[in-house]
């Protein structure tokens, strides 16, 4: 039997989470009292024909507060009996989720008259410090479209070739922060800025011009070859290490140049070696 924990803050997309593993074969409960998880898996576990049963679980900052600490004991006793056990974690940027929670007009499940939605946030971050330190995979949606994170949760938990690792490169602007899903973040705010181009200022590391602004550099050329070079020395042993999925962070001031045709780059060379390859530029999908 195997179980996976869906846990996250409201708004990074457990639903949608659930919804993709429900795709793939997985029984989903979502909201699950944390108390009840050891109940479930028992009763689930002794039932004639269960042994190949994938259960999906999304528990989250819902449940009462006491029941959020158990989990990590909880969870061991549960891998004790012989169920494999997987923790996902969504995440996302506080500004993304105070969009999100605008744009939706949702109300998040912890706000009230008396606290706002900005200390609701906060407010669920510390609640669920319990699950995101024994997160198996923290998977930060920021910027990432539903096509992007159905293959993101696919890659993770499901892969087609388990023998095989998914990397993802992903850009992102260092003014809105780090990713916190990153394995491996490099920082390219040394190499020359198309932003001080005026004639290239409003377009992206994905218009030709940029592009080939950037490939008149002998810095961003030696960038990119000291970045492959050591991904594919290092990418191998993580593979040896039975790693299923690695993120490679790629980052500029904004977001918007050097940061994505670098991400560009090395998707194009590294999808040529391994299956399972995917770019996504954060801050081009905000």
């Amino acid at each position: 039997m195997r179980l996976v924990i869906i846990s996250g803050r409201s708004g990074s997309g457990k639903t949608s989470a659930l919804n993709i593993l429900e795709d793939v074969g997985f029984t989903c409960i979502d909201n699950l009292p944390a108390s009840l998880l050891s109940e479930l898996v028992t009763q689930l576990k002794d039932e004639p024909g269960n042994n190949e049963l994938m259960l999906a679980v999304g528990i989250d900052a819902r449940n009462l507060v006491g029941d959020l600490s158990k989990i990590p004991h909880m969870l061991n006793d549960i891998e004790d009996t012989g169920v494999a056990v997987d923790v996902i974690f969504l995440q996302a940027r506080r500004n993304d989720l105070l969009r999100r929670y605008s744009e939706t007009r949702r109300k998040h499940p912890l706000s009230s008259e008396s606290i706002s939605l900005k200390e609701a946030i906060e407010l669920e971050k510390e609640m669920l410090t319990p699950i995101s330190d024994i997160s198996d995979r923290a998977i930060d949606t920021s910027g990432l479209s539903l096509h992007q994170l159905r293959d993101l949760i696919k890659n993770t938990v499901v892969p087609d070739n388990r023998e095989s690792m998914s990397i993802l490169f992903e850009s992102f602007g260092f003014k809105r922060g780090v990713p916190s899903d990153s394995d491996f973040v490099f920082d390219v705010r040394c190499l020359p800025n198309p932003y001080w181009k005026l004639e290239l200022r409003t377009q992206t590391g994905n218009d030709p011009e940029v592009i080939e602004f950037l490939e008149s550099q002998v810095d961003v050329a030696s960038m990119l070859a000291d970045i492959i070079g050591f991904l594919t020395r290092w990418i191998p042993k993580f593979q040896t290490n039975n790693r299923s999925y690695m993120t490679v962070s790629i980052g500029c001031t904004g977001g918007q140049h050097r940061s994505v045709y670098l991400a560009n780059r090395l998707y194009e060379h590294f999808s040529q070696q391994q299956p399972f390859v995917k770019v996504v530029h954060k801050e081009l999908s905000a």
